[in-house]
C-alpha cells in the first residue's frame, strides 16, 4: 500500500518531467499514479499536491528564488527543484508541520538527487519556513 512518502516521491517525478519539457504531464497524471500502485487516498493527495504546486508554480518559483544564496534557480537541477518546488509549496500552502515536509524533501532528493542535495533542500526549504507568515 502506498504511504504519502509514496505519494510525494511521485509528484517529484511529475514535477521533474515537466521541468524537463514534458508541459503535456498533468494529462497523464492518473496512469503515472497508477502505475506507481499510488491509489485512493494517497493517489488523492498527490493530485492535490501536483495541482497545488502547478497552479501556483510562479509563487513557488519566486519563494524559492527569493531564499536561494549564491545560486541560480535556472542553474539547479531538475530534481532539486522538483523537490523544492513541492517542499515550498507545502510549507506555504499547508496546515502541515515544516519539520515533516523538509524530512520528506531530504528524504527524496537522497533517492533521487546528489549527494549534496540533502543539504541544499534543507538549507532552503528551512529558510522559507522561518519566513512564513503565521496563520
Amino acid at each position: 500500500m502506498a504511504t504519502r512518502h509514496h505519494a510525494r516521491m511521485a509528484v517529484v517525478s511529475l514535477l521533474y518531467a515537466y521541468d524537463l519539457g514534458n508541459k503535456s504531464i498533468a494529462d497523464y497524471t492518473d496512469e503515472i499514479l497508477e502505475d506507481k500502485k499510488i491509489r485512493n487516498k494517497q493517489k488523492e493527495f498527490a493530485m492535490t499536491l501536483f495541482s497545488g504546486v502547478m497552479d501556483s508554480l510562479e509563487t513557488v518559483d519566486e519563494s524559492i528564488k527569493t531564499h536561494l544564496k549564491e545560486w541560480d534557480f535556472d542553474r539547479l537541477g531538475a530534481i532539486e527543484r522538483a523537490a523544492l518546488r513541492l517542499g515550498s509549496y507545502e510549507i506555504l500552502s499547508t496546515d502541515l508541520d515544516s519539520a515533516v515536509i523538509i524530512n520528506e524533501a531530504i528524504e527524496v532528493t537522497k533517492a533521487f538527487g546528489t549527494e549534496q542535495s540533502p543539504k541544499f533542500i534543507n538549507g532552503v526549504l528551512d529558510a522559507i519556513a522561518k519566513d512564513k507568515p503565521a496563520s
